[in-house]
């Protein structure tokens, strides 16, 4: 659908709708300096560490920068896409966009994707879908749990740029999705084909969500209310109760308390329990990166594994299978009503 606009001095051109989906960012490779390029932006960010920087910034250029990206430079390597030289976060963020234009394309909508830490930056992303002639821009974060340190700094990185600019676009945000049917049916799908293809039988599927600092949601942020209704409906949809599948937090950082329980601890201790066969997914991330291939695919299955534990799998995130770009062409036209007409039954 196209809407005609007239400017003074210029001719009549159609206007175009575009979509922005953005995601967290990856280094641009495994090296010390790009690495710690990544970790000082990511970690600089005020939604992500809300300590003053005169306190935080010091702590941050001096031993988080020095010591930190060398140890997480190797945990990039150990799952790094060796065929792109890329990380797997922008191999499947880039197929995510690519096949949801394809969706999009016979209505007139142009996509683009981009990340909030590292390249392509917001800003780029949002450059593109003007250079060619976006004039209604859908911003589409790919995290379907809100919190203030995922989706509210990607749309805040679009807004900085919006601000730039002195022809804004119309501008729209997708909310968050945390038990939108196509994601729930997405997810247990993913569910049902790994489990179906698995040597053995999981005696729990533990879910893990990236943790947050409890201050954070005790000042309002919704996050931890959003992967319990995630959860909630994940659960039904595969007819398993809270036992069968567990609720837990990964990535820690730092010594303050952050949301329980605790991912690693809890999968260490089950083989002491008698559960030696698990499977893992992790319903936060809509794409496989360092934190589910490296932090739980290695490090958590090898602490499993030296407990005492026999069989570890890994459910795969939803990537970009045909579930995936249902979901995400889901949200966008619903979120476009308006924008585009309704489609014919």
């Amino acid at each position: 659908m196209t809407f005609l606009t007239v400017r003074p001095g210029d001719s009549i051109a159609p206007s175009r709708i575009g979509v922005l989906l953005t995601n967290l960012g990856t280094p641009e490779d495994t090296g010390y300096g790009a690495v710690r390029r990544y970790l000082g932006e990511f970690l600089s960010d005020r939604r992500i560490i809300e300590a003053h920087p005169a306190i935080w910034q010091p702590i941050l250029r001096g031993p988080i920068l020095t010591l930190r990206p060398r140890r997480t430079g190797r945990a990039y390597r150990r799952i790094w896409n060796q065929e792109r030289d890329e990380s797997p976060l922008r191999t499947y963020t880039r197929a995510q966009g690519e096949a949801l234009a394809e969706r999009l394309a016979p209505d007139g909508v142009a996509v683009e994707w981009a990340m909030r830490y590292g390249t392509p930056s917001i800003a780029s992303g949002i450059a593109a879908l003007l250079q060619r002639g976006c004039e209604r821009v859908l911003l589409l974060p790919l995290y379907p749990q809100y919190s203030a340190t995922t989706t509210a700094t990607a749309n805040d990185q679009a807004f900085r740029a919006l601000m730039r600019l002195r022809n804004q676009p119309a501008v729209r945000t997708v909310p968050p999705f945390s038990d939108h049917p196509l994601y729930i049916a997405a997810l247990a799908r993913s569910v049902r084909e790994t489990l179906a293809g698995l040597p053995f039988v999981p005696q729990r599927i533990v879910a893990s969500f990236h943790g947050l600092p409890r201050v954070y949601v005790e000042k309002g942020d919704p996050y931890a209310e959003d992967c319990t209704r995630t959860m909630v409906a994940l659960r039904q949809a595969l007819d398993m109760d809270e036992t069968a599948m567990p609720l837990t937090y990964q990535s820690r950082f730092g010594p303050a308390q952050w949301l329980e329980p605790y991912t690693a601890p809890l999968i260490a201790g089950l083989p002491a329990q008698g559960i030696t066969r698990i499977a893992v997914i992790m319903p936060g991330f809509m794409a496989d990166c360092i934190e589910t291939l490296d932090e739980i695919g290695n490090e958590v299955r090898a602490e499993f594994l030296a407990a005492g534990g026999t069989d570890f799998a890994l459910i795969p995130c939803l990537n970009a299978a045909p579930a995936t770009i249902d979901l995400l062409e889901g949200l966008a036209r619903q979120e476009l009503a308006g924008w585009l007409p309704a489609r014919s039954a």
